[in-house]
This record gives structure tokens, C-alpha cells and sequence, in this order.
């Protein structure tokens, strides 16, 4: 089947669309993720999806669309709303928390999985399948990305100014424990809506990749929700056009894709790249 084939079909262009929809949501968000500098603890989240795509799978007994987002859902709302909730109401810090919480569940996950026969089926949530895509999963992208990006963008002021001094935004009334909580579930409802598409394992580069190569060009902090969401958006665009020809996996190319436009900005960026900061201490006098 050649590509021109193959993009004709109905689930080549949802994959298309998905590409779109769940890149530039992602990509937006990332900004949000890149100036909390919490990217390891969405990375401890996702990974911590897989649990509790294991559990539905065990109480339901079969994986369908709605068990699995159930799933999800509830292991990620355990450890990373719980992992905030112990750090305020005890002396242990969010990180430590969080690292108990995920281990924890991460191991139930896996002597779950051990009693499951359905391993075909879940490598679809572990790796990501975007041309698996049904129309009720697009939908749900569609929904979250939606509400994401208006709540987010409304929120913009006040999460600004807790990001960047979070004393200033107490004493002005910014509310940065609510702030706290809605930014963390936010993260956490676009990570589930991307489940399908790029998987548990791969869903923290597109969380991440997007705005972190933004910011090595600009010190706009809006910059990198709207030029983050156009990056994450047109890298996976791209990813889908070079995955065929080159017989790659899509969800997997779309990483490799960000990942490299990454690493050029780390190297080629005017302004904080290696090569232009390499040609300024040079140029810099003794």
C-alpha cells in the first residue's frame, strides 16, 4: 500500500487530526511543566497510569475504552493529588511522597499484570497506538484540550506570578494551594487523554520537549504555552508524514521527532545554544 493509499483511509486521518489536536494541547501545556520544573514528577505520573490501566482490567474483567481511562485516572489522581495532599498535612516532602506513592502502586501494577493475559492489548497503553485512535478517544482529546487550554489560559496572570514568586502571589490573594491542585489535574487529564496515542512510556517527551525547546530561544514565558503548543503540534504532524516511508512506529517518531528538534535548538540556538555561547566566551576579553 503506498502512503497516498494509505492516507486516504479514515484512520489515517484521525491519526492525522489526533496529531494535531494531542500535540498542540501537550505542546501548550509543557510550558506550564518547563517553569515548575516539574518534569520528572509528570514523568513519575505517567509511568504510574500503567497500574491502574492494570487494575480495571482486574475489577472489570476486560480492557474497554472506559475502563482504562477509570483506571488511569485513578492511579494518577492517587499518586499525584495524594502526593501533594501528604506533603500539607505532613513532614514529608512532595517528591519523597510521591516516590512512595509510585513505587507503591507501580509494584501492585505489576503483580496485576502478572494474573492478565491481555499483554497485545496493553502494549497499546505502554507504547502508544495514534492510528488505534476510535472516535470516542479523538473526542475525549478533543474535550480535554479544550478545557485545558481555555482554564488555563484564563488562569495565565495568577499561575504566572505563583510560578515565578509564589510569596508575592499569597500576599496578593492569589489561592496558589487551589492553583496547585487544578495545574497538577490539569497535567494529569491531558497525560490520559494522550494515553492512546503516545502510550505511558512516551507521554512525558511530548509533556516536556515542546516548551523546553522553546525556551531555548525565548525568555517570553507566554511564548512557551502558544509557541510550545504550534511546536508539539507541527513536530507530530511531521512525525506522521516520515513514520510511513520510513516503516517507524508513529507515537514513537513523534518523540523522536521533538527530541531531535531539541537537541538542534541545544546546539544551533542563537541565543543559549552551545555553538553561540562557545563563540561568546571566545569573544569575551580576558
Amino acid at each position: 500500500m503506498t502512503f497516498a493509499d494509505f492516507f486516504e483511509s479514515a484512520i489515517a486521518r484521525r491519526a492525522l487530526l489526533a496529531c494535531v489536536l494531542i500535540g498542540f494541547t501537550n505542546g501548550f501545556v509543557s510550558g506550564f511543566v518547563v517553569l515548575r520544573a516539574t518534569a520528572l514528577k509528570v514523568g513519575t505520573i505517567s509511568h504510574s497510569l500503567l497500574p491502574g490501566i492494570a487494575l480495571a482490567v482486574l475489577l472489570t474483567g476486560g480492557l474497554t475504552d472506559w475502563s482504562t481511562l477509570a483506571g488511569a485516572v485513578f492511579a494518577a489522581m492517587i499518586v499525584g493529588l495524594g502526593s501533594l495532599m501528604i506533603s500539607r498535612t505532613s513532614r514529608i516532602k512532595e517528591d519523597a511522597a510521591m516516590g512512595i506513592l509510585y513505587t507503591t502502586a507501580f509494584a501492585i501494577g505489576l503483580l496485576i499484570l502478572n494474573q492478565l493475559s491481555l499483554r497485545a492489548k496493553l502494549d497499546e497503553w505502554i507504547f502508544g497506538s495514534i492510528v488505534g485512535m476510535s472516535n470516542a478517544d479523538l473526542w475525549t482529546a478533543f474535550g480535554v484540550s479544550v478545557l485545558s487550554v481555555l482554564l488555563l489560559t484564563a488562569l495565565q496572570r495568577p499561575i504566572l506570578i505563583w510560578l515565578f514568586e509564589e510569596n508575592i502571589a499569597a500576599s496578593l490573594g492569589v489561592p496558589v494551594r487551589a492553583l496547585n491542585y487544578a495545574l497538577f489535574a490539569v497535567v494529569i487529564l491531558v497525560l490520559i487523554s494522550s494515553l492512546q496515542a503516545v502510550g505511558c512510556i512516551l507521554s512525558v517527551g511530548l509533556l516536556v520537549a515542546p516548551a523546553a525547546t522553546i525556551y531555548l530561544f525565548s525568555n517570553d514565558a507566554r511564548l512557551l504555552f502558544w509557541g510550545g503548543g504550534a511546536l508539539g503540534a507541527a513536530g507530530s504532524v511531521l512525525a506522521f508524514f516520515l513514520s510511513y516511508p520510513l516503516g517507524w512506529h508513529i507515537s514513537s517518531t513523534i518523540i523522536v521527532v521533538l527530541g531531535g528538534l531539541f537537541f538542534l535548538a541545544y546546539i544551533f540556538s542563537p541565543r543559549y545554544g552551545l555553538i553561540s555561547q562557545w563563540l561568546g566566551r571566545r569573544q569575551s576579553p580576558a
